[in-house]
């Protein structure tokens, strides 16, 4: 898939609004991901927990997201011929991320897959503010602490109105999802579905975006390598 124009323009005029000094890419360069596939690299590609101190996770931006299931338990499907067949666990993942940009307005979704233990996912911040709250069970922190998913369930105080942090859309989109996926079991108890953290990365550029899109979407033929796969665990 190529990036819409427009979607990367936007994201462009975002980046810059942010200030990140980039190296200057050639126009029109192969992404790493595009039809001639390359093997997984678990040294290149390998999905790190980087938090920059003292960054404004709540700013415009686009940054890539990696969350994994709690004991990375293939829960939500299985990769079948290549493709990625959800559970029904899978398609109540893939419903939550939908509902991002709908309980927070001043964000966008772009590429998504939801893996058998994982799911990748490009989140955009805009400029413009959100005009939802954010209740306080979806953390304050960049980082959600959801080690105790049962007192999130049962509700917390609603603080003013403000822009949401990566860290809080993260945690809607994992306290939403464990909700449901709790509900499905009704066994009366309160079962964990996510670690505790997340992984991210900041988008630089609109070759950047172009990599992470292809990445993600080409995650059902690299499950083979995937160092979430189970299979490849020592």
């Amino acid at each position: 898939m190529v990036v819409d124009n427009e979607y990367g323009l936007k994201l462009q005029r975002i980046i810059r609004a942010q200030r990140i000094c980039v190296m200057t890419e050639e126009a029109g360069a192969p992404t790493i991901y595009n039809s001639r596939m390359v093997k997984f690299d678990p040294q290149k590609h390998h999905r790190r927990s980087i938090r920059l101190q003292g960054y404004d996770y709540s700013q415009a931006g686009g940054y890539y997201v990696t969350i994994v299931a709690w004991q990375r338990e293939c829960l939500f499907g299985e990769v079948v011929n290549k493709e990625m067949t959800l559970s029904r666990y899978g398609e109540i993942v893939q419903k939550w991320w939908e509902e991002i940009p709908v309980h927070f307005t001043n964000v966008e979704t772009g590429a998504f897959i939801v893996m058998p233990n994982h799911v990748h996912g490009i989140v955009v911040i805009s400029e413009r503010r959100g005009t939802v709250s954010v209740p306080m069970e979806y953390g304050a922190n960049e980082i959600s602490h959801d080690d105790d998913i049962s007192s999130e369930i049962q509700g917390g105080e609603t603080p003013p109105l403000r822009a949401p942090t990566l860290g809080q859309i993260v945690a809607y989109f994992k306290y939403q999802s464990t909700k449901e996926m709790n509900l499905l079991d009704n066994t009366g108890t309160v079962t964990k579905f996510w670690q505790r953290n997340y992984y991210e990365h900041i988008i630089r550029n609109e070759t950047d975006l172009q990599n992470k899109t292809d990445y993600i979407e080409s995650n059902p033929l690299l499950w083979d390598d995937d160092d979430e796969n189970p299979n490849n665990t020592p």
